[in-house]
C-alpha cells in the first residue's frame, strides 16, 4: 500500500489523517503516528506494525505488533504481539503475546501469554499464562496458570471457575458471580460498538 491508500484506512475526528501526521514503511508495513484518538482499519491486512499514542481503535488482521500507549481498543486475528500501556481492551485470536500494565480487558482464543499488571479481566481459551499482580479476573478453560508476582504464588486455573485474585500482599482468590463476568462484556460490547460506528461506517462512505 501507498501512504495515500493508508490514509483512508486511518481517521481522525471523522476524516482521513492528514499525511503530515503519520509515517508509513510500504516495504515493512510499518505505521507510525505520535496522534491520538485514531481509528484504524486494516481487517484485510496482516503482518504490520503499529506504533502509535493513546485512545486508539484497531481493527487488523494477524501476525500484528502494536506498540501504543494506554485506552486503546484492539480486535486482531491470531498470533499478534502487544505492547501497551494502561486502560486497554483486547478481543483477539490465539497465540498472542500481551506485555500490558494495568486496568486491561482480555477476551483471547487459546495458547497466548499475558504479562500485565493489577486490576485486569480474562477472558480466554485454553492453555494460556498469565504474569499479572494482584486484584485480576479469570473466566480461562483448561490448562492455564497463573503466577502472580505480588506474592509470588503460582495458581492453577483448571477447574476453578470465574476467580478473583485477592489485594495487593494478600494470598489466594476469591470466585465471583456471574455480574462480574458481564461486567467486562459489556465493556467489549462498548468498545466494539464504537469501532462500527466511528470506523467502519466513515471508511466504506
Amino acid at each position: 500500500m501507498t501512504k495515500k491508500e493508508v490514509q483512508q484506512r486511518v481517521l481522525q475526528n471523522g476524516g482521513p489523517l492528514d499525511l503530515d501526521k503519520f509515517e508509513w514503511d510500504e516495504n515493512t508495513k510499518t505505521f507510525s503516528s505520535s496522534e491520538y484518538y485514531l481509528v484504524l482499519d486494516f481487517s484485510d491486512v496482516s503482518y504490520c506494525t503499529f506504533d502509535t499514542s493513546y485512545n486508539c481503535i484497531f481493527d487488523t488482521g494477524s501476525d500484528c505488533t502494536f506498540k501504543t500507549s494506554s485506552n486503546c481498543t484492539f480486535n486482531t486475528g491470531s498470533d499478534c504481539t502487544f505492547d501497551t500501556s494502561s486502560d486497554c481492551t483486547f478481543n483477539t485470536s490465539s497465540n498472542c503475546i500481551f506485555d500490558t500494565s494495568s486496568d486491561c480487558t482480555f477476551n483471547t482464543g487459546s495458547n497466548c501469554i499475558f504479562n500485565t499488571s493489577s486490576d485486569c479481566t480474562f477472558n480466554t481459551g485454553s492453555n494460556c499464562t498469565f504474569d499479572t499482580s494482584s486484584d485480576c479476573t479469570f473466566n480461562c478453560k483448561e490448562n492455564c496458570v497463573v503466577v502472580r508476582r505480588d506474592v509470588y504464588e503460582v495458581i492453577e486455573l483448571n477447574g476453578l471457575g470465574k476467580i478473583k485474585l485477592n489485594n495487593w500482599g494478600v494470598n489466594g482468590y476469591t470466585r465471583i458471580e456471574e455480574t462480574k463476568i458481564k461486567e467486562a462484556d459489556d465493556k467489549m460490547e462498548e468498545a466494539m460498538t464504537l469501532l462500527k460506528e466511528k470506523g467502519y461506517k466513515i471508511i466504506k462512505e
